[in-house]
């Protein structure tokens, strides 16, 4: 029975809020932790300028263009080890663990980035690939966590709390840069690092795995989440002694997912790292130095996650569509309405205006991911939903690389529009085949090796706990 103590605390929030709460914070302060170096990184190198007028009088070092990039790039050589892993393990341990545990360990490694600068470059790097090898496992582990807490007309919008990341990076911008002129870049990782402790230290008391193994829940928000999710087909949801590898690579909703995800990603990375280079060489604009669209994307982009997911929840409560054609209708508005704005900017990007209104647009619609694809794995594969979601984020982060080498091979020493309509071009045919693709082959609809016979399991294996007789009482 909750204790009293228990019923004041959720007086004011339940346990759900503070779930979704948490989560947001955290992928806010996960791409923290990912994206300080990048602003950082200005002000840690020596300037060859005579001119420089830097007041900061932090050490600096001696790196070349070279080392830097490969400081930058360290990060994803662990990122991409741990996205499938990260996935499966969250499933078989519990998302509470790999979430909150690879946010902690990544955040005392940025709080010792300073002393690894001092130390060696060589440091610097395996530093940056460990911390990318515990943000990896993150990402995916959250999925594993919201079949257990979010009934399956709720999916969208907690998915959106994921965009949070985009928020994250809006705000590390300014705030990273306040810090670096205010008191020097050693500050950046020693404040963005304590933030991530704190928040990992506040998710381990605050959040569990289940609504079952939350020592403060009320027994009616406990019989409320179990219910619906009951309701919603989780109650069939018992979960298969091992992973049916052949059944999930030569499923076809499977590889939707995966192919939609990954030509979207590929499109994102593409805009949000190569546009300053676009606007700065070939149009004359240093986007950079203009704090608020430098921000509008990302802000842009947690917006539409956020509308979409409750307009897309709101279609699935009401009945008026099935879980395949909602899902279908926001993937394909989310990534082929980008397609079409970069067939804007191929005959006219010529213009800064256009071009910032197209980037920016294109990013704010493919926030409506989170309505589609993006929370499909938990429609199809609930059990399996991390391991899916892994899958899918180590090709888009093979698509982030490959992205920045066509880029780069496309314009090398040719920083003309002539060029760059290739990029565009290529953007166009990337975003239309992920559409394609997801039409042809996703759905929604549960997929037989999710789960296994009632009988089969001999009554183990359940995500659902026998009610006990004080919360008979309350359905009483």
């Amino acid at each position: 029975m909750a204790s009293a103590r228990t019923r004041k605390w959720t007086d004011f929030l339940t346990c759900t809020q503070i779930l979704n709460i948490m989560v947001i914070l955290g992928f806010m302060f996960n791409y923290m932790l990912r994206v300080n170096l990048t602003i950082a990184v200005v002000a840690m190198i020596k300037k060859n300028d005579t001119n420089s007028t830097s007041t900061s009088e932090s050490v600096q070092f001696d790196w070349t263009e070279a080392q830097k990039n490969d400081i930058l790039g360290s990060f994803f050589w662990g990122y991409i080890l741990t996205e499938l892993p990260g996935g499966r393990l969250a499933e078989v341990v519990g998302a509470r663990r790999v979430f909150g545990g690879g946010m902690l360990l990544a955040s005392l490694l940025t709080v010792l980035t300073p002393a690894a600068c001092y130390a060696n470059y060589y440091v610097v790097l395996v530093l940056r690939a460990v911390l990318g090898f515990f943000l990896g496992a993150t990402w995916p582990a959250i999925l594993p966590m919201a079949a257990k807490w979010i009934p399956p007309t709720e999916r969208s919008k907690f998915i959106a709390n994921m965009m949070a990341s985009s928020l994250g990076a809006a705000l590390t911008m300014p705030l990273c840069g306040y810090l670096i002129s205010a008191v020097g870049w050693p500050s950046v990782f020693y404040v963005t690092g304590s933030i991530g402790i704190v928040w990992g230290v506040a998710w381990f008391f605050l959040v569990f795995d289940s609504p079952a193994q939350h020592p403060r829940i009320t027994i009616e928000e406990k019989l409320e989440i179990e219910c619906k999710i009951a309701e919603g087909g989780g109650g069939k949801n018992r979960k298969p002694s091992s992973v049916p590898w052949l059944k999930i690579l030569t499923s076809g909703p499977v590889w939707a997912i995966i192919l939609a995800h990954a030509c979207s990603v590929f499109g994102y990375f593409t805009v949000v790292n190569q546009l300053p280079s676009y606007m700065d060489h070939v149009l004359k604009f240093n986007i950079k130095k203009n704090g608020l669209l430098s921000s509008l994307p990302y802000l842009g982009k947690y917006a539409m996650a956020i509308i979409a997911s409750y307009f897309a929840d709101r279609l699935l409560r009401s009945g008026r569509l099935s879980v395949t054609v909602t899902r279908k209708a926001f993937t394909t508005f989310a990534i082929l309405t980008p397609a079409f704005l970069m067939v804007i900017q191929a005959f006219c990007g010529e213009d800064a205006v256009v071009t910032v209104v197209v980037f920016t647009a294109s990013l704010f619609f493919n926030g409506a991911v989170t309505a589609g694809y993006l929370s499909n794995g938990l429609d199809i594969a609930p059990n399996f939903s991390g391991t899916i979601f892994g899958m899918a984020n180590t090709l888009s982060s093979f698509g982030g690389w490959l992205s920045t080498k066509i880029v780069a091979i496309l314009t090398n020493e040719q920083q003309t529009f002539a060029q760059w309509r290739y990029v565009f071009w290529i953007l166009v045919g990337t975003y239309a085949a992920g559409a394609l693709v997801y039409l042809l082959l996703g759905s929604g609809e549960l997929q037989r090796w999710n789960s296994v016979e009632e009988e089969a399991v001999n009554g183990g294996g359940k995500e659902m706990q026998p009610l006990k007789k004080d919360e008979k009482e309350v359905l009483a």
